[in-house]
């Protein structure tokens, strides 16, 4: 039993003093290389303990670390913008501001100014669509919708991709959507009532509006449209659902008519002056803001709305109407008064109109007979027989004179 557990006891002496070598072997070769090391001091010196206070500082890619990535990550979106213009990269840099995966597309090459905002530009569609966005996200102009469409190969596409669109118009979209693209796919019709020059500064209190047109029962697809939809929350944006039909309407009596009053105003020609007021200030912004946008863009407000054509007859009938009410107060004698008579201009019509000074005969009594011509008192109070006055007397003259 002795020898036991002095056997043991060795065992473990000899097991401990091997382990004590170790590690001041690895203590010297590691942290004191450049030393010496003499031998009487080999047993009496104890390396110090090493303790790691920070593991994350320690280890950047740590189990922990990588979780936190993957779920930013499964946050955010791959959005493919298609037309990649002014607008297109006007919303490009928002979305990579909040950390979203942009791809570009568009028959124009913008691999530069792709890669100056951090965006992956594709000139050929195939290649854009085989990277499997989250988001197809249409951009063009309203007349070169249904063309561009047709030009994607969505069957490269995930089965559940989202298609949106930012158009200016909302029925011709939405129709063009159901019609085209398989029934698989989600679809979201928005209008961002904002452009790079209004938004310019901010996003804060801007409208944008948005219709859920199409979008899958799963979870995925329900959280990746308002996923998509928070990302012009984050930007401060008041955000207004209503369907496209509604939408129309109201823009037909806003956006176009502020879009066609625009143009008028800019064939006017309008100038700056020394005296400007503050409404005519608004007007030349007015012209400014409309004239930076194409002509396509205002026709395809009137070709693709249809609320279009009765807003612009109603603008030509209210434009008559006016005109109709100027010219009512234009008499003849106030313009007289106000600036003179001028010789060698042609008086308006309705001066031409003959004047009859004869006072209009009384309505006839009872039995048919005129009424005697009214009489006037005297000084004394005898009535006077009425004198008829040669301006009475002049229409009789001059019917006579034309009968013989």
């Amino acid at each position: 039993m002795n020898t036991l557990t002095s056997t043991k006891s060795t065992t473990t002496t000899t097991s401990s003093s091997s382990t004590s070598l170790y590690s001041l072997h690895r203590f010297s070769t590691t942290n004191h290389r450049n030393l010496p090391i003499h031998k009487h001091h080999q047993f009496q010196q104890k390396p110090k303990s090493l303790k790691i206070n920070a593991i994350d500082a320690a280890q950047p890619f740590d189990y922990e670390s990588q979780i936190s990535n993957r779920f930013i990550q499964s946050t955010k979106l791959k959005i493919a913008i298609v037309g990649f213009g002014n607008f297109g990269q006007f919303l490009a840099k928002a979305f990579i501001h909040q950390g979203h995966t942009v791809f570009a597309h568009s028959r124009t090459d913008y691999s530069d100014a792709a890669n100056s905002i951090g965006a992956t530009f594709f000139l050929d569609p195939h290649d854009l669509c085989e990277n499997h966005p989250d988001v197809i996200l249409l951009c063009t102009s309203i007349i070169s919708t249904k063309q561009v469409l047709l030009s994607l190969p969505v069957q490269r596409l995930k089965r559940n991709t989202l298609f949106v669109d930012v158009l200016s118009v909302k029925e011709f979209p939405r129709n063009l959507f159901l019609d085209l693209l398989p029934a698989h796919f989600d679809i979201l019709c928005t209008h961002p009532m904002f452009g790079p020059e209004s938004g310019k500064e901010s996003w804060t209190d801007l409208a944008f509006v948005f219709d859920k047109v199409r979008i899958g029962n799963e979870n995925n697809r329900v959280v990746r449209v308002e996923r998509f939809l928070d990302i012009f929350k984050k930007e401060g944006c008041r955000m207004v659902e209503m369907s496209c039909a509604e939408h129309d309407r109201y823009a037909a009596g806003s956006q176009f008519i502020t879009h066609t009053m625009g143009r008028v105003l800019e064939k006017l020609n309008l100038q700056t002056t020394p005296i400007n007021t503050k409404g005519y200030e608004t007007l030349l912004d007015l012209v400014d803001n409309t004239s930076s946008d194409s002509f396509d863009l205002y026709y395809g407000l009137f070709m693709y709305n249809e609320k279009a054509m009765e807003e612009l007859q109603r603008l030509g009938e209210a434009f008559e109407e006016l005109k109709m009410q100027l010219f009512g107060h234009l008499h003849e004698l106030n313009r007289n008064q106000l600036f003179g008579k001028q010789s060698g201009r042609e008086k308006p019509y309705y001066s031409k109109l003959k004047r009859s000074g004869a006072a209009l005969p009384s309505p006839p009594s009872s039995n048919g007979a005129l009424p005697a011509p009214a009489s006037s008192s005297s000084s004394n109070g005898a009535a006077v027989p009425a004198q008829p006055s040669s301006q009475a007397q002049a229409p009789s003259e001059s019917v006579g004179s034309r009968v013989n």
